[in-house]
């Protein structure tokens, strides 16, 4: 059961592939999400911009390491939620978003989830659901909590190079330098490493952590402790 959303609270938002399926299968897809995390984050609607492509006749545009700039005929957006981190994984994503306008994460991820899926399910000629169910929401309603939460979030990606992190068994070193360079993440935003800056308002961590991210990071990183957020993480 969903809580019930409330302006100013601040959320863990995930889901993942039915069936644990792949959703991001290339770079293009890892784009596509990041740009719509951008475009549908907006009171109006979502443009729709197509271009020709290898894939498929007919596809978003995703540039290379930026976002579409609003153009200057386009009102300035409206944000339904703060995006405050974000980090995408093969089979699932991960968000953490403070609601702004009334219904605005229900809003936000219904144009997410529904844009994302026309797109996968053209270019991959598809049908039928590509996540499971509707997307995963909990309150962060602890200082405990949001201490943990946005370096859980941010260091997913080890998954892929270090097995078996959650127990402490990496080279600092190695961890660090394997999230700073990966690009489908905030992370490196966060830490001055421009990425998708557009995407985020990092204003509030960046005020709770007191500007020091990357430090904070290391420091969640020698002393992780899951049990902590045990009952805010994808299953």
């Amino acid at each position: 059961m969903k809580p019930k959303f409330v302006n100013d609270h601040i959320y863990h938002i995930y889901n993942r592939g039915v069936e644990k399926r792949t959703i991001f299968l290339k770079e293009n897809d890892y784009f596509r999400f990041v740009h719509d995390l951008y475009e549908f984050n907006d009171e109006a609607p979502a443009l729709n911009i197509y271009y020709k492509s290898s894939i498929n006749n007919q596809s978003y545009e995703v540039e290379p390491r930026k976002i579409w700039k609003e153009r200057k005929e386009k009102a300035p957006r409206t944000l339904l939620v703060d995006i405050l981190a974000f980090c995408l994984m093969k089979n699932h994503f991960h968000l953490l978003l403070r609601q702004r306008a009334d219904n605005g994460i229900v809003r936000f991820m219904q144009k997410l989830g529904t844009g994302y899926t026309m797109y996968f399910n053209t270019t991959y000629e598809r049908v039928g659901h590509l996540f499971q169910g509707r997307f995963k929401a909990v309150l962060i309603d602890k200082d405990e909590h949001l201490l943990h939460l946005p370096f859980y979030i941010h260091a997913n990606p080890l998954d892929i190079v270090i097995s078996g992190w959650e127990e402490k068994k990496f080279k600092i070193e190695k961890a660090e330098k394997f999230l700073e360079s990966y690009r489908w993440s905030s992370y490196p935003d966060y830490i001055g490493k421009k990425n998708f800056p557009s995407v985020t308002q990092r204003e509030f961590l960046m005020k709770y952590f007191k500007g020091n991210f990357k430090a904070e990071m290391r420091n969640w990183l020698e002393n992780i402790n899951l049990e902590n957020i045990k009952d805010l993480v994808l299953e």
